[in-house]
């Protein structure tokens, strides 16, 4: 694929508020796939697809890279959480931008790159990323992304706003480009003539010189970051592990800085269960790394849908919809997860029923109150369910 100038894609129209809507011009008639659907409910058509298979859409193409994103436009269900998978080539350069209308979590899959962040208080922070890193920057923090390395780098950004497009961000070549070359120069205090190579468009995803990896050790007096860090090094945490698998969390609890999201890798074994559960002050994102799951939505009123799911695919769950996510593969099936608040709920099943009388169970359920002698005494989280 050729480069595509989203300038002259969007038009005028990008910098109106209508921009962001305006950005379905350039994209391809992908439709959000309904996936696999394995059970049928009387009230299933009142639920929406909670599944969309991001690894199969077309990617907008860059010189240093392509992106393929998922926001309501692509997939209506996800109405508060978007997403955007990016890879960039060996000195590929998300260039330095911001966006104004969400906060921007992510997880890097594979390769390296190096990210430099600035905040209101005047701080820089320059961080290299590894596989199982994730960022954190708040609206408005002004960053840059470059990969390093022989690899491609391959990272997950999620904001906690469906209707964000990387469409919309406000980028450093598109600002100087529409600024007069006099008014930059009194800006920068140069001659105006310095600025007749910058580019004349937005670029988003150039190429450049691949940058040095980071010493472990900065020399003295060459950092100037604020009191939090950008970068949590999620995969390098102690999971919490039970019968039927494992999870990783960074919450603002364990990642200060990520005040309004919380991100998690969660593994499950074949046969394994994410048990009955829901969020109450959360909706739940999700991207499929590795293996093939079923997930089925509660949404009250009788509905419920299933899908199956498998790698480059993503889920959604609104707030406090029950669900569970059922291992159905072979291997270990591996996921991101993102919700957007910064402090982790969640009320199981297992261990909702744990804290109630047998006697209320049985006259709720209408069986002997004996029967929830076998049940778990607290919540299970992942479970094979072999007692």
């Amino acid at each position: 694929m050729t480069e595509i100038s989203r300038r002259s894609a969007l038009g005028a129209a990008a910098a109106t508020a209508g921009g962001l809507l305006a950005a379905t011009a350039i994209r391809d008639d992908t439709q959000a796939a309904v996936g696999t659907e394995t059970s049928s409910e009387a009230h299933d058509d009142e639920l929406p697809s909670f599944r969309f298979a991001l690894g199969e859409q077309k990617p907008i193409v860059y010189s240093g890279g392509h992106f393929r994103e998922a926001s309501v436009l692509e997939f209506p269900a996800a109405e508060n959480i978007a997403g955007v998978l990016v890879n960039l080539a060996p000195g590929g350069i998300r260039e330095l931008h911001w966006h104004a209308n969400a906060t921007e979590w992510a997880y890097v899959i594979s390769g390296r790159c190096q990210v430099t962040v600035a905040d209101p208080a005047g701080h820089c922070e320059i961080v290299d990323f590894a596989a199982g890193d994730v960022w954190y920057f708040p609206r408005g923090h002004g960053h840059a992304i470059q990969a390093f390395g022989s690899d491609e780098c391959q990272f997950i950004e999620v904001f906690e706003n469906g209707h964000f497009s990387g469409f919309a961000t406000f980028s450093s070549t598109d600002w100087f480009a529409h600024t007069p070359p006099e008014v930059l120069a009194k800006n920068f205090g140069v001659p105006a003539s310095v600025f007749a190579e910058f580019p004349k468009r937005e670029v988003f995803i150039g190429k450049g010189p691949a940058p040095e990896p980071l010493p472990s050790d900065p020399p003295f007096g060459s950092q100037n970051s604020g009191p939090l860090t950008h970068r949590y090094r999620l995969e390098a945490q102690q999971p919490q592990t039970f019968a039927g698998g494992s999870v990783r969390l960074a919450s603002m609890k364990e990642f200060p800085l990520s005040t309004n999201m919380t991100g998690a890798t969660m593994r499950i074994k074949p046969g394994g269960l994410r048990e009955m559960h829901w969020h109450p002050n959360a909706d739940e994102w999700q991207y499929y790394l590795a293996g093939r799951v079923r997930m089925t939505v509660f949404g009250a009123k009788g509905r419920s849908r299933t899908f199956d799911f498998g790698p480059g695919d993503v889920g959604y769950v609104p707030l406090g919809y029950g669900h569970y996510i059922e291992n159905v593969g072979e291997q270990d099936a591996e996921v991101v997860l993102v919700f957007n608040s910064g402090t982790y709920q969640d009320i199981s099943a297992s261990g909702w029923l744990a804290g109630n009388p047998p006697e209320l169970l049985g006259a709720n359920f209408s069986v002997s109150p004996s029967v929830f002698a076998q049940f778990p005494k607290q919540s299970v989280f992942i479970t094979t369910g072999k007692g």
